[in-house]
């Protein structure tokens, strides 16, 4: 199943995960896979991003960084905007809030969806 993750680019959620698995091992279950996915993620294999709007997605990148994300089709894609570590440090001023991380997400249309 960590297979399927580290092959794919995108950000699986856990039922394509279990899609993609059954195609090798055609006997796998759903609590097969959402305990591995607990087990890579407790691990720190793999990074659950959730952005509040449907199932979790599962990231093979664990080192900090940023998504932008298709509102037409879904499509998620990877970026490093090394800017980010200024705006944590201002949103820390403003917000008096000691920062653990800052994750920014950019939400519009992706080149095919234009």
């Amino acid at each position: 199943m960590f297979q399927v993750i580290l092959e794919r680019e995108e950000h699986l959620t856990a039922n394509e995960i279990f899609e993609a698995a059954r195609k090798r091992l055609p006997t796998i279950s759903y609590a097969t896979v959402y305990n591995s996915l607990r087990f890579l993620k407790e691990t720190g294999l793999v990074h659950e991003i959730n952005f509040g709007d449907g199932a979790s997605r599962y990231d093979r990148e664990t080192e900090r960084h940023d998504h932008a994300i298709c509102t037409g089709c879904g499509k998620m894609v990877d970026f490093d905007l090394p800017e980010a570590a200024e705006l944590m440090r201002a949103a820390a001023r403003k917000s008096h809030f000691k920062p653990e991380s800052v994750h920014l997400t950019l939400r519009g249309l992706c080149a095919d969806c234009r």
